[in-house]
């Protein structure tokens, strides 16, 4: 089993950035397919962003392309998201999301090894 656990989360004004991270425990992490997910009140939880194992392959949802940048440190079981040019539209909980898969076969399609307790994101306009 995977322990996840993000932070990085809080209040940002429209058009700021914001720097989420988790780090992951119990399990070969360079095996693990990472992703980060959003989830708004009430509604199922959507695919935000998602890099494979080594690092060399990146995935974004089409609200992320060009605004944030996923990124992951093997050395360290750390993976990242940048955020950048935030509006009201990407207020929401953001959970840390892992996979021994390669992406696009479970984890963009939410079937997930395990998750982090989530990291709320507030944008303010």
């Amino acid at each position: 089993q995977v322990q996840l656990e993000e932070s990085g989360g809080g209040p940002v004004q429209a058009g700021g950035s914001l720097r989420l991270s988790c780090t992951a425990s119990g399990y070969t992490y360079h095996y693990l397919c990472m992703g980060w997910f959003r989830q708004y009140p009430g509604k199922k939880r959507e695919v935000v962003a998602a890099i494979e194992g080594d690092g060399g392959g990146t995935h974004y949802a089409a609200h992320a392309k060009g605004r944030f940048t996923i990124s992951r440190d093997n050395d360290r079981h750390t993976l990242s998201l940048q955020m950048d040019s935030l509006n009201a539209n990407d207020t929401a909980m953001y959970y840390c999301a892992a996979d021994p898969s390669q992406c696009r076969s479970r984890l963009w399609l939410g079937y997930v090894l395990g998750w982090g307790q989530g990291t709320q994101v507030t944008v303010s306009s």
